[in-house]
């Protein structure tokens, strides 16, 4: 991994030039892709999502954007506060950081920010992971089951073994692949010093999810003999090797 930064009057690029050995602004504009033909999907919400066909493969780029209350009031937008604390090049140096410990994330690209007075906004790349699906749409066709159950709990345990705290654990940033599971969408994520308190809590959140995604319908005791009780044995297994 080799970062190189670019930069201009209004912001910056932070690129892997073993990746890509040039990044400029159009990489990060979807309707440049899609002006190529080289942009496939394209979805809104929150993330802002597109799949893009670059020179360093097939890419996800990611548009930051806030949710919640505040997302009406800031849209895009993020209070200024410097640029190694964009959320951009943290996320993009969390992934680095991941990478070297080789942990099961998708590499980083590039990352970029724009900054206008008290504000900026801020967009990521990222290669994508082929033929996936996400934990919640592994649920929802009824794949969830004792086995994925013990995997995730093992993918759980080496990321906080390693003192990687995910800001939203949940479902749907949970990728199965025919290479393994991954985690994804570490915006806001950090390395902390491993303490029972704050896993315990991911693990919460993920199982919070997993109720709203409906996998506790036969009942909490089914859930927590089935899934819950197996995930936690797996998790407890591998942080402990």
């Amino acid at each position: 991994m080799h970062e190189q930064l670019r930069q201009d009057a209004k912001g910056a690029i932070l690129f892997d030039a073993t990746v890509s050995p040039q990044v400029d602004g159009p990489w990060f504009d979807a309707d440049h892709w899609r002006g190529q033909g080289a942009l496939s999907t394209q979805s809104g919400g929150r993330g802002g999502v597109a799949i893009i066909h670059t020179p360093a493969g097939e890419c996800v780029l990611r548009h930051y954007r806030r949710g919640g209350v505040v997302a009406r009031l800031m849209g895009d937008r993020y209070l200024w506060t410097g640029a190694d604390r964009t959320r951009s090049f943290r996320e993009f140096r969390l992934l680095q950081t991941m990478a070297k410990l080789q942990l099961p994330v998708p590499q980083a690209v590039a990352a970029q920010y724009r900054h206008a007075g008290l504000h900026y906004r801020a967009d990521l790349i990222m290669r994508r992971i082929a033929d996936t699906y996400t934990l919640a749409d592994g649920l929802a066709q009824g794949r969830l089951d004792t086995e994925l159950a013990r995997e995730v709990g093992a993918l759980v345990a080496r990321f906080h073994r390693a003192g990687v705290w995910h800001a939203d654990l949940n479902a749907h940033n949970v990728l199965i692949a025919p290479s393994g599971l991954y985690l994804v969408d570490f915006d806001r994520g950090r390395m902390r010093t491993p303490e029972l308190g704050w896993r315990m809590a991911n693990l919460q959140r993920l199982r919070r999810s997993l109720f709203k995604l409906g996998a506790a319908e036969q009942g909490e005791a089914v859930f927590d003999q089935m899934i819950w009780t197996p995930l936690m044995d797996s998790y407890e297994r591998t942080l402990s090797a």
